[in-house]
């Protein structure tokens, strides 16, 4: 632990008991506003400019751009401030108090990823006394468990720019050069019920479903033949039928029918093309059978993260690693990062099997190394 262990054992207590939990489900989801004033007051306090902007349309969401100094260039360091919702009974902790043991600190949040923001005031304190030659940003985003909401607005207003960004998910502290994108849609088929003795009495959706899945099935097979990267342990982008519901009784003809799918692209691949070439092939199917069907977003979905061999961002976590960039399998801010023009990786203290757990936590031993590794990064991209 740092020297100064005690203010930031504080300041990981104090995020950590903010409830900021995001969810589909509107009886979990909460604001985040509590969490984004309490940052944006511990950040001012330090000196930082700090500006609290809205993102969605019921004024429960909120990011935090916090800077230091002024100027083109400089640095982003960027987290999301939910967390997922959680189940009690599994926690052997309480979830909203920090807890120190056996060389672990737990809570819910510490690891992915409110924990990151305690550690970037840690490591920006003895910089404040010098002047900064390019300014160091702070980022605080708002449902990245859910709709990324927060890093879609910040991208729709093109802000905060920098020269790069750090994006500080737990990945053990290793660089994270590439993750796939993902998508989830709903195919519904609405056809026409009737009674079961008399096929020609209603159009079954689930005899129709059949034949989409069997094109889904193709289109997987060509996915796979046409875009592969030996980056990922799964070297083929996939499509995975998740669920299905359809019909509401054996002796009536099946009227309704619904598939909910996802796909996991590699680099290279375009969500609106994957869509638009679904939607044309269900359409070619249904279309024969009298068949009206829906393509339905229920994610809108993350692309491909792919930060470039030159990126001089990776290079230099490379370099004060000691580890070669990463891939992984879960999806993060990165590519809306990388739309506003900034050298982007993905790299922080924790590991990513903590995440979503209970007792949840982050080891101690990845808590000083965190700090060095953040205030030299500011160092290289703030003052040389």
């Amino acid at each position: 632990m740092p020297g100064n262990s005690g203010n930031l054992l504080q300041q990981l207590d104090s995020v950590i008991r903010i409830n900021s939990i995001s969810s589909a489900n509107p009886e979990l989801d909460t604001s985040n506003r509590e969490i984004i004033d309490h940052l944006a007051n511990a950040f001012a306090d330090l000196g930082f400019r700090c500006e609290i902007v809205s993102c969605g349309t019921d004024g429960r969401k909120f990011n935090l751009i916090a800077t230091l100094g002024a100027g083109p260039g400089g640095l982003v360091l960027a987290g999301h401030t939910d967390t997922v919702p959680f189940d009690q009974g599994l926690w052997s902790k309480d979830p909203f108090r920090l807890t120190e043991s056996e060389g672990k600190l737990f809570g819910l949040g510490i690891t992915d990823m409110k924990g990151f923001f305690p550690l970037i005031m840690e490591a920006v304190g003895p910089l404040l006394e010098h002047t900064f030659k390019e300014p160091l940003i702070v980022l605080a985003t708002a449902d990245e468990e859910t709709s990324m909401q927060g890093a879609r607005t910040l991208a729709e207003l093109g802000r905060p720019r920098a020269r790069a960004a750090i994006i500080g998910e737990p990945t053990g502290l290793k660089p994270v050069r590439t993750h796939k994108g993902m998508m989830m849609d709903c195919i519904r088929l609405i056809g026409a019920s009737g009674h079961s003795s008399d096929p020609a009495l209603g159009k079954n959706a689930l005899e129709a479903m059949h034949a989409v899945i069997t094109e889904l099935y193709s289109f997987r097979r060509e996915l796979q033949q046409k875009y592969r990267s030996e980056l990922f342990q799964i070297p083929y982008p996939t499509l995975n039928l998740g669920a299905i519901h359809g019909g509401d009784s054996p002796n009536r003809i099946c009227g309704h029918c619904e598939l909910e799918f996802d796909v996991r692209l590699t680099p290279g691949m375009h969500m609106d093309t994957v869509r638009a070439e679904i939607r044309a092939r269900v359409e070619r199917v249904v279309r024969p059978l009298g068949i009206d069907f829906e393509l339905v977003s229920l994610f809108t979905g993350v692309p491909a993260f792919f930060a470039d061999a030159n990126s001089a961002m990776l290079q230099a976590a490379e370099a004060m690693t000691g580890h070669a960039g990463i891939s992984v399998a879960f999806g993060t801010e990165g590519p809306f990062l990388q739309e506003l023009g900034m050298d982007t990786i993905v790299m922080g203290p924790g590991n990513i099997d903590q995440a979503h757990q209970p007792d949840e936590y982050m080891s101690l031993d990845m808590v000083q190394p965190g700090i060095d590794i953040l205030r030299e990064m500011i160092d290289r991209y703030c003052f040389q």
